[in-house]
């Protein structure tokens, strides 16, 4: 049996959105990205160069400097992987924010593009990854990428290339699907995953609402995702303020308003694991301050780390 329960098999109770109000924890003078939580509770955000660490009440401090932080996620060990546009490379970080090393930075001896997020195949030991940075919708160039080892010796695997600004990547804790949305088409991608590293049937999940200009909204691209525990996937809407929701089949389900115009990445946390927080921009990005908010959603996330 599935560890991952479909929609179906356990029917969530989903607040409706109107209810549902965004708290906003604190600003920051650079656009955040990359929210994730610790087996503690701690929670980290990347603003540009550097990681901050946070605590529920808002309370933030710099745990680490790296040069350009984007998605975040941490291993089992307590150690962590970020993407790092500086070093065009995902990056393995102690527990304490010391770059070990490199946990990816090339593809049959070439630079990587610039990896934007990632995500973990704990069953496999290896993680997934997009690497967009040059690809827009006449420059098909952005890849998605499997390394089978977290320490730097493992090999990379290019699963698929050839989009359009692939940006947030979700694996099924059971391994059998992995999501990809593409900013520069608005869509989400589904694979079914046929070996770690290998994937097949791509297909669009879902086209995402476009923006209106008439509600301040600037743009559609879809950012960071993740998963509650009854598989519905929530993806940070950049440019929406907004949080879209899809269940298993794609189909839309619920869009929650964020605080932060320029939404960026969104991860569950809290003591019971049912706060959905998102990073971004109050506005437009490079024109305000960047932000961490928190939806009160009621909802149990899938949790990132292994028990």
């Amino acid at each position: 049996m599935s560890s991952f329960a479909h929609a179906a098999d356990t029917p969530p109770t989903l607040p409706k959105p109107a209810d549902i109000k965004a708290v906003r924890l604190f600003t920051d003078p650079i656009f955040t990205e990359g929210v994730v939580f610790d087996r503690e509770g701690n929670g980290y955000l990347s603003h540009g160069a550097t990681i901050g660490r946070f605590t529920l009440d808002g309370k933030h401090e710099i745990w680490a400097t790296t040069g350009g932080a984007n998605g975040h996620k941490i291993l089992a060990d307590g150690t962590h992987l970020v993407c790092d546009l500086k070093h065009l490379a995902v990056l393995h970080l102690s527990k304490d924010g010391k770059i070990l090393g490199n946990a990816a930075a090339e593809f049959e001896g070439k630079p990587l593009l610039g990896p934007n997020d990632l995500t973990i195949d704990f069953p496999h030991g290896g993680f997934y990854f997009t690497d967009p940075e040059g690809s827009d919708a006449t420059h098909l160039i952005g890849a998605v990428y499997y390394v089978d080892a977290f320490d730097g010796t493992g090999k990379l695997h290019r699963v698929d290339y050839g989009l359009a600004y692939p940006n947030g990547i979700v694996l099924t804790p059971d391994g059998r699907k992995l999501f990809v949305d593409e900013s520069m088409t608005n869509r989400v991608y589904v694979y079914d995953v046929v070996a770690p590293g290998k994937v097949a049937n791509r297909r669009v999940l879902a086209d995402l609402p476009k923006a209106d200009r008439a509600k301040g909204q600037f743009n559609n691209l879809p950012d960071g995702m993740c998963l509650d525990a009854a598989g519905n996937l929530y993806v940070a809407h950049f440019g929406m303020g907004r949080v879209e929701v899809l269940n298993p089949d794609g189909k839309l389900i619920a869009s929650h308003e964020t605080g932060n115009m320029g939404t960026s990445n969104v991860a569950f946390g809290g003591p019971e694991m049912n706060q959905l927080f998102t990073t971004g921009a109050v506005g437009e990005y490079g024109k305000s301050p960047g932000a961490l908010s928190r939806l009160d959603l009621g909802v149990r996330g899938l949790s990132l780390l292994p028990k």
